[in-house]
């Protein structure tokens, strides 16, 4: 069945970004001081989302809205949620000494009482180019019962500054996912990567393959999937202070149990996004170049 009202886009941005350093999410990249929010909402805007749900901390709420959020309630419907170490379900405690988030699925649940339909997720940090909310919106309004993710060509998403973590996916020939391979380590070698694993093993990557970006589409049915699913997490791994549970590795986990179906929706867009602060200019530049070629006018909000 359709949906009758407009899909959710759920906005991860309680990360702080070690690597980077700083509260990256409000870093402005546009001539206006926009941020990539700015241009991730402003593109979901133009594709026809209907409401923005940022997932945040506490400790930064204010500099957040005030940095972000306020530009968008003008725009569209706007709400925020917490994620926080004691939002955990009924029976489980944080462990003594854990200050460490509880990962990406733990901040998607933080959401559930506030979408009560279709919904894709994104990162704060990514800039993913308008064709991925395109195609989403279109995947989302159709009424499909399956779940989607927005495919990425690898070298479209590499940093020229250090190696990066990616979603290796193995893409059956109906476009459908069959599974995802987590590389940690991930470099340009010329026009091609590799990844070098925690032994030290060196494997060739073409650069043409497919990788998540943690870009995806959902219905609300997917609530009652990762709550069981963080639940099991937290009845392993609860105990450890580090230990963290991830959306990709989880829809990973129901689409090899054939508890899911997520069809692979196809980018050519470059990704651009600030895993390290030498990343910061590249992605100013991408903004500059997609406005002088007419993609977005010289301020977004006016």
């Amino acid at each position: 069945m359709k949906p009758t009202t407009p899909p959710a886009l759920l906005v991860l941005a309680a990360g702080m970004g070690n690597r980077y350093g700083g509260l990256k999410q409000i870093d402005p990249v546009g001539p206006g001081g926009e941020t990539i929010i700015d241009y991730s909402i402003y593109d979901a805007l133009r594709a026809g989302f209907g409401k923005v749900v940022f997932v945040i901390r506490k400790d930064i709420d204010h500099a957040f809205k005030q940095a972000v959020g306020v530009r968008f309630e003008r725009h569209i419907a706007v709400e925020y949620v917490f994620q926080e170490l004691d939002k955990l379900p009924q029976g489980f405690s944080v462990p003594i000494g854990r200050t460490r988030p509880w990962g990406t699925l733990h901040a998607i649940l933080m959401a559930a009482d506030v979408i009560d339909g279709p919904f894709a997720v994104i990162n704060a940090d990514d800039f993913y180019g308008s064709e991925g909310y395109r195609v989403l919106m279109q995947h989302l309004q159709s009424g499909t019962a399956d779940y989607a993710m927005v495919g990425f060509v690898l070298r479209n998403t590499l940093s020229d500054f250090g190696a990066v973590s990616r979603g290796v996916c193995k893409v059956g020939d109906d476009d459908f996912l069959q599974g995802i391979v987590e590389l940690t380590d991930i470099e340009r070698d010329g026009v091609h990567a590799r990844n070098t694993d925690s032994t030290g093993r060196i494997t060739t990557l073409s650069g043409d393959e497919v990788v998540s970006m943690n870009m995806w589409g959902f219905t609300p049915n997917v609530f009652g999937q990762f709550r069981e699913h963080f639940e099991r997490f937290l009845r392993s791994n609860g105990s450890d202070i580090e230990s963290e549970s991830y959306l990709s590795s989880t829809v990973n986990e129901l689409v090899l149990a054939g508890q899911a179906r997520v069809k692979v929706l196809r980018t050519n867009d470059s990704w651009a996004g600030v895993t390290y602060r030498e990343d910061h200019p590249r992605v100013v530049q991408t903004i500059r170049r997609l406005i002088a070629g007419g993609n977005y006018p010289n301020r977004l909000w006016l």
